[in-house]
């Protein structure tokens, strides 16, 4: 039985003196006797600690600081950090807000400056064993808890500890759809997806930056391209990506006259990503073609991009990503063609010859 005072300097750089203290030898699990900026409080509490030992009590906290443990659970924790986070996405809020909703059964009423790596562990078997989720879900939550307790500059970090363990899981092989697999079902789609299909498989953006909020404000009719804003994408780059010309007429003459614009308003008008992803699916079943959604485009684009001998770094820069060997880890795959869609052809059949007028 003992009790001692571990010094440590915080992400901030403040330094910071933690009592901590045991019931047992050298295999016991240290337990927590809270934390001060100054080494002299930090060193009267340790020898409190060490009183109570002596007179054979188990020291209990809440005889000199009742607050302390309702104050500082994970949750109260959690939800001051929440509150700060106002520099994220909405979505990036969302997946926070699941994150720890999956964390507060398990490890909620527990004071973050007790949390150990020994408490990390089971919330991770809990995920895989219980919730049946897949590893990259699990890694992402374990992620916020990390964050929520770099928040309350607790250090070191449990949840950053290696001794946590993530459960193994086979990598996927991830299969882009094949030219054919690709037009077949364009044929059967409603006509209005046909251009936002055809935007995506050429510039490998994530369906929501390429459907959803890209504007008439983002068409360059003069250069034949479309920009991806800062706001809109999820590295914070904004780019241009020039199309194919006969791609470019078509988008182009879905406008009105140049004069009369709105550049408010949306490129594709009337389509959103999950109306999209549906339709697809639709007509891949009524084709009977291997089922794709408008991410696969994004592998694609990427793949064929290296099979036609970009580098890593021209690659990046054309599809706005921010790391070459995020791409190179993630995105080689074996195609099972190189073909390019016949843009043209496709556009004739479903949406007129150039100088037509599309219809929606």
């Amino acid at each position: 039985m003992s009790a001692w005072v571990e010094t440590y300097k915080t992400p901030k750089g403040k330094i910071r003196h933690k009592v901590r203290w045991t019931l047992g030898g050298r295999g016991a699990r240290p337990r927590y006797a809270g934390t001060f900026p100054r080494k002299a409080d930090a060193n009267a509490r340790a020898a409190w600690i060490r009183s109570e030992l002596a007179a054979m009590r188990v020291p209990d906290l809440r005889l000199i600081e009742p607050d302390r443990v309702s104050a500082n659970t994970l949750t109260e924790v959690a939800q001051r950090w929440r509150a700060s986070r106002i520099d994220v996405a909405e979505g990036t809020v969302k997946t926070y807000t699941t994150n720890l909703n999956r964390i507060r059964p398990v490890l909620g009423t527990t004071a973050v400056d007790e949390l150990a790596w020994e408490d990390v562990q089971p919330l991770v078997n809990k995920l895989h064993e219980e919730d049946h989720l897949d590893r990259e879900s699990i890694r992402k939550t374990k992620s916020t808890l990390a964050q929520v307790l770099d928040f309350a500059e607790v250090v070191p970090n449990p949840a950053k500890d290696k001794r946590v363990k993530l459960p193994y899981e086979e990598p996927d092989q991830i299969d882009p759809p094949t030219a054919d697999h690709i037009e077949a079902p364009l044929r059967l789609v409603p006509s209005k997806y046909v251009l936002p299909v055809l935007w995506l498989d050429w510039s490998a953006h994530r369906v929501t930056a390429g459907v959803d909020k890209v504007t008439v404000g983002d068409w360059d009719a003069a250069r034949g391209r479309v920009r991806a804003r800062a706001a809109t994408t999820k590295t914070r780059l904004a780019h241009w990506r020039e199309i194919p010309p006969e791609l470019a007429e078509a988008i182009d003459r879905t406008l009105l006259p140049r004069d009369d614009r709105d550049l408010a308003a949306p490129l594709f008008p009337g389509v959103k990503s999950d109306a999209l992803r549906t339709a697809i699916a639709k007509a891949c079943r009524a084709t009977g073609t291997p089922l794709w959604s408008p991410h696969d485009l994004k592998h694609r684009r990427i793949s064929l991009l290296h099979a036609q001998g970009k580098s890593w770094a021209e690659i990046a820069e054309l599809v706005g990503n921010r790391s070459a060997k995020l791409l190179a880890d993630t995105y080689t795959h074996v195609l099972m063609d190189e073909r390019e869609l016949d843009y043209g052809s496709i556009i004739a059949e479903r949406l007129g010859a150039p100088g037509e007028t599309v219809l929606a």
